[in-house]
């Protein structure tokens, strides 16, 4: 029987669970557990952890295999598994609303599915909240699974077969500059448009902002379905919103789920979190 105590947070997807220290040393059973209930919750939220960047390395690491940070690969080719969300410098310094760094990071206010711009996408992205905020800041969630469930028969037969190009330029420049090397080393990658859970055999639209054309579709009509696939998806019933707490871990499984960040003040609140990935597989397809 699971350790773990999962109480549902939406009708969707997502449990906040408890009977787990995610900061101590895990056994087979207990990752076991937890695997099972990202296959069948998507979210999960942990409450009051202790944790630490070797904690959260080691938890990691039995989930599967890191991922390297893309950012510092593409411009450096150096391979670091742990990253700042937020405003504070490494120095404990609060970096304000017109930090290019803090301006960057606002990209993350767009739908998206974390990855989904490389050829092998991440299984499921793992944050612990150190400092949050009282206003914004919010991470909000909804399933593909769900989203996929509502489409009409006629749309799912139609969906099974198209192909989706993911591009991590696309989706950044209107944001930010990206840096030559970086955009360099993300090339656009295709990825099947509807997904399938290789434990329990769900399937899911694979959906974004990383999103930029469906195969063999032309302009305008790509656009056309998948801003009306992601306008559907999230519709405000569908959104599960979380608002951070200190010590919150967080758990979600980007091959099914997307989020987005919401604004806070920079020049007001100090905001830090520290996430790290571990990378998936190809993505599962109809056959």
């Amino acid at each position: 029987m699971s350790s773990l105590i999962c109480e549902p947070l939406h009708a969707d997807f997502g449990a906040s669970v408890t009977g787990v220290a995610l900061g101590e040393p895990m056994s087979d059973e207990q990752i076991s557990d937890v695997k099972a209930a990202i296959d069948e919750y998507s979210l999960l939220v942990f409450p009051g952890q202790e944790m630490t960047d070797e904690a959260q390395l080691a938890f990691t690491s039995q989930l599967g295999e890191p991922e390297a940070n893309h950012v510092l690969l593409g411009r450096t080719g150096e391979r670091q598994y742990i990253g700042t969300i937020g405003n504070i410098s490494a120095d404990g310094s609060q970096r304000g609303n017109d930090d290019l760094g803090v301006q960057y990071q606002r990209g993350n206010e767009l739908w998206h599915s974390d990855s989904s711009f490389r050829e092998v996408p991440s299984y499921v992205t793992i944050t612990h909240g150190y400092e949050t905020v009282d206003e914004g800041g919010a991470t909000q969630f909804v399933s593909g699974r769900a989203a996929y469930d509502r489409l009409s028969a006629e749309d799912k037969a139609d969906f099974g077969d198209l192909e989706v190009i993911h591009d991590y330029v696309f989706s950044r420049s209107p944001v930010a500059p990206v840096h030559p090397a970086h955009a360099a080393s993300l090339p656009p990658v295709v990825h099947p448009l509807v997904r399938v859970n290789p434990g329990n055999g769900r399937k899911n639209l694979f959906i974004g902002s990383h999103t930029r054309s469906v195969v063999g579709f032309e302009g305008i009509a790509s656009r056309e379905l998948l801003d009306r696939l992601v306008a559907q998806a999230v519709e405000q019933e569908a959104i599960y919103s979380h608002q951070w707490t200190d010590n919150d871990t967080v758990i979600w499984d980007n091959r099914c789920l997307i989020h987005r960040g919401t604004p806070y003040d920079a020049d007001r609140w100090r905001r830090l979190k520290r996430q790290t990935r571990v990378t998936g597989t190809e993505p599962g397809r109809l056959h």
